[in-house]
């Protein structure tokens, strides 16, 4: 390896976020690098689950009016500055797909000068697409996409609504959301941005950029847990003229109303739609309260070190053994390292979980390892290195053992 163990040891050091690994519930021995996929939980979320918990037996259905009913909106108050949004423009609510589908309702519902058309990427994460596809479907828009590494310049002729992540799932590709969002609006279209992949691993802007429209999840890099809410944001200016199509109780202007009619909400909290689960949001929460006191840069920076580390440590290894290295450099990638092996790939995620070393693998090929500053040091990603190292060059990959599927991949 190009890089010592001792001269990491004195980055780590250095690190102004080592503090924030004492802050997770690691398992022992575990290196963990799939923070893209599932972020590891804080200490905190056990502690306010439980405290959930006890509120639900002992105050019962008052637990709405304690602290639950409003989780949405506070949530989403509390991750707006990590967004680069404003108060009373983020909801945490529901997942990224149903998201994605109130907002292509509310704004094909608005004047959009005649156009039908929604543009989703080829390439990207497939519910995105999936989802509206479902909703052109329904609503008799038309659905095209925008082939694989094409110009979207190209592709807005009569296009009434964009679908892009800012951070692709695949590659870690980074687009520039200031310079995409002015494309796409100067076509008299407009851009709903996925965040999944770039919330909680880099500085956002959601308000310096001009981006009107934004979903995102919170169970990766944002450390929220299996199966937390989701958010969706809707700049200031924009709240009040449209109709979202999944218009649910929680979404009207009076909830406990009862109205016959839906009128919407007049902020934020229209794009909410039925209950949620205290508990989840409990979890989240403990996890915004810390990410509050994260330095958004210095995480951005170490996320860019780590991952140069990591390819720096095994370069060799990938032109020795024909595994191509996909990641952007550094001004134009989130916060993981893409590397392709067509044949091997699965096997070697596999012989490294084994290792208990975790990334993930997507076909064809792909494997991911993200890098998530808060909880992982220099030391780890050197370490993790050594590991793959270890087994490519012992052919370890190869065992039979290594190649069987599961369900979940």
């Amino acid at each position: 390896m190009s890089v010592s163990l001792d001269s990491v040891r004195e980055w780590d050091q250095k690190d102004p976020l080592a503090n924030f690994k004492q802050h997770f519930a690691l398992p022992e021995g575990i290196l963990y690098l799939d923070g893209n996929s599932l972020g590891a939980q804080p200490r905190a979320a056990k502690q306010a689950v439980d405290d959930t918990l006890d509120q639900w037996r002992d105050e019962l259905i008052k637990g709405w009016n304690q602290g639950w009913f409003d989780a949405p909106e506070r949530l989403g108050n509390l991750l707006a500055p990590i967004l680069g949004a404003k108060k009373g423009e983020v909801s945490v609510t529901d997942n990224i797909t149903l998201n994605i589908f109130k907002l292509l309702g509310y704004v094909l519902g608005q004047d959009t000068g005649g156009r039908r058309t929604v543009l989703s990427e080829g390439g990207n994460f497939p519910t995105d697409g999936y989802i509206a596809q479902g909703y052109c479907r329904v609503s008799g828009s038309e659905h095209r996409f925008l082939p694989e590494g094409g110009d979207l310049a190209e592709h807005l002729e009569g296009v009434a609504v964009v679908v892009l992540s800012q951070v692709n799932y695949r590659t870690g590709k980074l687009r520039d959301m200031a310079a995409t969002t002015q494309l796409v609006h100067d076509h008299g279209a407009e851009v709903i941005w996925d965040l999944a992949h770039s919330a909680g691993a880099l500085p956002i802007d959601l308000n310096g950029s001009g981006v009107r429209y934004a979903v995102g999840c919170t169970y990766k890099y944002l450390n929220g847990g299996p199966g937390a809410p989701a958010f969706l944001y809707v700049h200031g200016n924009c709240q009040g003229g449209g109709w979202q199509p999944l218009s649910g109780w929680h979404g009207h202007a009076a909830p406990f109303a009862f109205e016959a009619d839906y009128t919407p909400a007049s902020d934020i909290s229209r794009f909410r739609t039925g209950t949620h689960s205290a508990l989840t949001y409990a979890a989240l929460e403990a996890s915004l309260v810390m990410w509050n006191e994260v330095d958004m840069q210095a995480l951005r920076a170490k996320s860019l070190a780590m991952s140069d580390l990591f390819r720096e440590c095994l370069a060799d290894i990938f032109t020795a053994h024909g595994i191509e290295d996909i990641t952007p450099i550094a001004n134009q990638r989130g916060s993981q390292v893409s590397l392709v092996d067509t044949q091997n790939g699965y096997a070697i995620v596999q012989a490294l979980i084994a290792r208990n070393v975790i990334g993930d693998y997507r076909e064809p090929g792909l494997m991911r390892f993200g890098f998530t500053p808060l909880y992982l040091s220099f030391e780890d990603v050197w370490q993790a290195a050594q590991h793959f190292r270890e087994v490519i060059e012992s052919g370890e990959y190869r065992s039979p053992k290594f190649h069987v599927r599961g369900a979940v991949t």
